[in-house]
């Protein structure tokens, strides 16, 4: 390169020289530009696109695994498990989920978390699919307002999920029986609906049963509708044979609630979402008119029960209108016995028409007028009685029937509960009576006429060996000489012997001697002169008034 004489004449006068340097980039640092550049993109759209985030617990991991495991709504996946740790107690499992953008709704109080695994339940069988692809969590989103970031997962799916139109209602009855959740519910042997909870009252003495009815047959569902328990198998015998009912083989094998309305419901409007009913034992139960106000009673007995438990009928006239609801032992200082104390609950309304006269005749329907009922019952001879309702298995029932010859007892009108008196069981009077005979038998002697019959029958033995000895043989040629007598008589009597000839002349002889005996006795009837005079010599002997004789009219039969 060439000096220009400016640049030489700067360098000779001691001047310093600029320079003006270029900063080159290689390109190989572009990648890493680039990539991050990328990587804040991915990231800020990862933020941008992010969901919220969630805890659920559940009560152990079984099926769950970190960045793995997904969270599904019908099928669809929305969000996915991002961890899994144990709570500071060390008795729940928490699992951390991170849910797609757009899923606020299952982020609201009411939202519901729960395991998709195989199960075989009430409802049948779910989840099969899970064998092949593994567990995930289903999830159902609420209504509520409010949101939360913490929730409690189930340990089974919910009956009803979100979006599913119908009603739900309220049941309650004594016992829970055979149900649990998931059991079908039937309206005319139709599944439309199912049982979705269950709790104790608050008094712990009943449970209430939360069932679903699906649309449209939740407007079935009226004011006056009955539900009784149809699980299992119904079996009765009345007079008209054998009857089994049953709703369906899933009811026989996990329970199920049948409903209908009675067909005697006038102008029954549907039921409000929430309304409460009584859920009864059985459809008889159910469809039986109402039994108004119930009655405790107590019957006291002097005698023994075995065979009469608690729920055990009580008739009137053969009419049902209770049931026992308590048995238990009293001790009568007095007399120093264990009395049996019966306690039961009438309804008076079961006895229909019947009812109503007679409070009619006491001139109103009132408490008291119920007790003055019961009163002039048992002074008209009511009593109860322990009969036996069946003679294989020895079950008892209380009958209330009048009784003519009962002793009088005094009825306190004003002691709670009411007290009905008792009467002996027929079949006790049969153990009683059966006791005398037997106490009896006990009391004769049995040695002495054992004795005696033995001494009668060895005479007897020995008579019927003399007999034998004796009397037979010479009974038996009697018989054999009357046998030839016979013969003889019946050779005499043959039509050609000369014996038979002789007997038949005899008898004529005899019948001429008795017609001249008659004809004398006509005469001397109409001559009885002739006794003293004689016969008139101008008529025969044998003749008659009209000159004719005996021989004329009554000639003599030739041989």
């Amino acid at each position: 390169m060439t000096d220009t004489p400016e640049h030489n004449a700067a360098s000779s006068a001691g001047h310093p020289e600029i320079r003006q340097r270029r900063v080159r980039i290689s390109l190989i640092w572009l990648v890493p530009i680039v990539a991050a550049l990328v990587g804040l993109s991915m990231v800020v759209q990862s933020w941008l696109s992010a969901g919220p985030q969630i805890t659920v617990s559940f009560e152990t991991a079984e099926g769950l695994e970190a960045n793995k495991t997904e969270v599904k709504y019908k099928n669809v996946v929305i969000g996915r498990v991002t961890g899994i740790n144990l709570t500071e107690d060390q008795t729940r499992v928490v699992a951390t989920i991170d849910l797609d953008q757009g899923t606020e709704p299952f982020t609201r109080e009411d939202a519901h978390f729960w395991v998709v695994r195989p199960r075989i339940g009430a409802s049948g069988v779910s989840g099969i699919g899970t064998l092949l692809s593994g567990a995930y969590i289903g999830a159902d989103p609420g209504q509520a307002t409010e949101t939360r970031r913490e929730f409690l997962g189930l340990e089974a799916p919910p009956a009803v999920t979100f979006g599913v139109e119908g009603k739900r209602f309220t049941l309650r009855t004594g016992d829970l029986g055979s149900l649990g959740i998931g059991s079908p519910l039937y309206f005319r042997r139709i599944p439309v609906g199912q049982v979705v909870s269950y709790t104790l009252t608050g008094d712990g003495k009943g449970v209430e049963v939360q069932v679903f009815v699906n649309a449209p047959y939740d407007e079935f569902v009226t004011d006056d509708t009955r539900f009784w328990n149809a699980s299992g198998v119904d079996v009765s015998v009345a007079a008209d044979g054998l009857k089994v009912n049953t709703e369906s083989l899933s009811a026989i094998l996990a329970g199920g609630i049948a409903f209908r309305a009675p067909n005697y419901s006038p102008n029954a409007m549907s039921a409000e979402e929430g309304r409460e009913f009584t859920l009864y034992n059985n459809v008889r139960q159910a469809m039986a008119p109402s039994d108004g106000p119930p009655h405790f009673v107590q019957m006291r007995f002097d005698q023994t029960l075995r065979g009469l438990n608690v729920d055990a009928p009580v008739e009137f006239l053969g009419v049902p209108i209770g049931q026992v609801v308590s048995v238990k032992l009293d001790y009568d200082e007095q007399s120093q016995s264990f009395p049996v104390v019966v306690g039961a609950v009438v309804y008076p309304n079961r006895l229909g028409d019947a009812y109503d006269k007679l409070l009619e005749r006491l001139g109103s329907d009132s408490e008291q007028d119920t007790v003055r009922l019961f009163q002039l019952l048992v002074e008209r001879g009511l009593r109860a009685q322990a009969k036996t309702g069946n003679l294989l298995t020895g079950q008892l029932y209380i009958s209330l029937d009048f009784d003519r010859k009962a002793p009088a007892v005094v009825f306190d009108a004003n002691a709670r509960p009411l007290t009905i008196p008792t009467i002996a069981g027929r079949f006790d009077k049969l153990q009683d009576q059966l006791q005398e005979i037997v106490d009896k038998l006990s009391r004769l002697p049995i040695e002495s006429l054992v004795d005696n019959l033995d001494g009668s029958l060895s005479e007897l033995r020995s008579t019927l060996k003399q007999v034998n000895a004796d009397v037979l043989p010479q009974l038996q040629r009697t018989l054999e000489q009357s046998e030839q007598t016979l013969q003889n008589a019946n050779q005499s009597l043959a039509p050609d012997s000369p014996e038979r000839q002789e007997l038949g002349n005899t008898l004529r002889e005899v019948q001429r001697a008795v017609r001249s005996v008659r004809v004398l006795s006509d005469y001397l009837g109409r001559h009885p002169e002739a006794l003293l005079r004689g016969r008139n010599d101008g008529a025969a002997p044998g003749s008659f008034e009209g000159g004719a004789t005996s021989r004329e009219l009554n000639p003599e039969p030739q041989p």
